[in-house]
């Protein structure tokens, strides 16, 4: 047993499971040391509250080591690499163990059915299931955390302002929900750390609809305009609320994660035989929250790649506001991928260049378009034209009288 480890996985992150060393040499061998955190199987114990039927067994499981990685395409890619896993009647829920065949290498086999399996028993796999769902919500908690650092340096003065008077509303909320957590990592009582707890959800996400009302605006702010010296102006002012509402939900989301963390530990030890429903339900919500998100954000995205268009149509007399505009909307787009990734999302996206002053005369579509803009000025044939810092000088010839 010493050389085997077992492999549990939610969808959202792997536990993996044996002897220190059997985990720590297959963490190694498939790259993922870097990206694993310890976990305490001993909570598994004492939230279940076994009988003497499943004594034995959760007490073996837990004097395991155990190591929790949140997944991401890359390291889900190596885990599927190394052999993949197998589902179980829990829905949701993939295992596999691995046995040592050499001192570099290790080989699936079958999912394994011996009492100190952590498949053996339902109940627990659903407290296994419920660890690794709070392990994937202090995960992206402390990825919001650095995200909230990141997005401080693009706040201005203003926006810092307005942030705060949001938090602030929540900031009860918050107290009660950061007390509860202390408490939780000295082993308080969970039922006691629920009646905490309890009412601070309803503000998290009331301030959380809000702002995502409030994101979701933005694009219809960029829509209505479609002239270069607009879209200059809009874009500008779309790169720093973008920034502030990201930053509010980033609290929000990081609360609530914390807030979920503390409502499963209360189901764990009042009610353990929902527990399973109750990740399950857990895991849903949290894939609307990433919904909700990515249809905003996408949906600005969309408008604002239109307006860099727009831009770029019109480098000829407005090449400085198009490389002004083409840089915010970059600088929203990599805040918003940025967040994205906290939440577990990748999405590609082209980063959008300012089209060269000298391309951009190349194209006859530019020269009419600019002609357009000048009115009676004719840009080809009937002057000469002088450039100067990306700017057009058109001398023409006197209209007839």
């Amino acid at each position: 047993m010493s050389d085997e480890v077992e492999v549990v996985s939610d969808g959202e992150g792997a536990l993996v499971v044996g002897s220190n060393k059997a985990v720590r040499r297959f963490l190694k061998q498939n790259g993922l040391a870097k990206v694993a955190d310890s976990i305490d199987l001993e909570r598994l114990r004492k939230t279940l509250g076994v009988g003497s039927d499943l004594l034995e067994s959760v007490s073996t499981i837990a004097e395991q080591s155990a190591m929790y990685l949140r997944l991401t395409p890359e390291s889900a890619q190596r885990l599927k690499d190394a052999g993949g896993l197998m589902s179980t009647k829990t829905k949701g829920i993939s295992h596999a163990m691995l046995g040592k065949t050499g001192d570099s290498s290790m080989k699936w086999l079958q999912v394994d059915t011996k009492a100190s399996s952590l498949v053996s028993n339902p109940a627990v796999l659903a407290g296994v299931g419920g660890l690794m769902s709070q392990a994937a919500q202090q995960a992206e908690a402390q990825e919001l955390r650095e995200f909230l650092v990141r997005i401080e340096g693009k706040l201005d003065d203003v926006r810092r302002s307005q942030r705060n008077a949001v938090i602030a509303r929540m900031q009860t909320a918050a107290g009660q929900i950061e007390d509860a957590q202390t408490l939780r990592e000295n082993g308080g009582d969970p039922r006691t750390l629920w009646d905490k707890v309890q009412g601070a959800h309803s503000a998290i996400i009331n301030v959380q609809e809000e702002t995502l009302l409030a994101l979701g605006s933005l694009a219809e702010k960029a829509q209505a305009e479609d002239k270069p010296g607009a879209i200059k102006k809009a874009t500008s002012e779309i790169e720093q609320e973008v920034a502030l509402h990201l930053a509010v939900l980033a609290r929000c989301f990081e609360l609530e994660d914390q807030f979920r963390i503390i409502e499963l530990d209360h189901v764990m030890a009042t009610a353990p035989d929902y527990l399973e429903g109750h990740r399950q339900g857990v895991a849903e919500h949290r894939e609307k929250r990433r919904g909700a998100v990515l249809g905003k954000t996408q949906s600005l995205m969309q408008q604002l790649d239109r307006s860099g268009a727009v831009a770029n149509e019109n480098i000829l007399l407005h090449s400085r506001a198009a490389r002004v505009i083409v840089k915010s909307l970059n600088a929203t787009a990599e805040s918003i991928e940025d967040f994205h990734q906290t939440l577990g999302v990748s999405i590609a996206r082209e980063e959008i260049s300012a089209l060269p002053w000298r391309e951009a005369w190349k194209d006859p579509e530019q020269r009419k378009t600019a002609g357009k803009e000048a009115g009676q000025k004719a840009l080809v044939g009937l002057g000469t034209a002088a450039v100067g810092a990306g700017t057009i000088i058109v001398k023409l010839r006197n209209p007839k009288k």
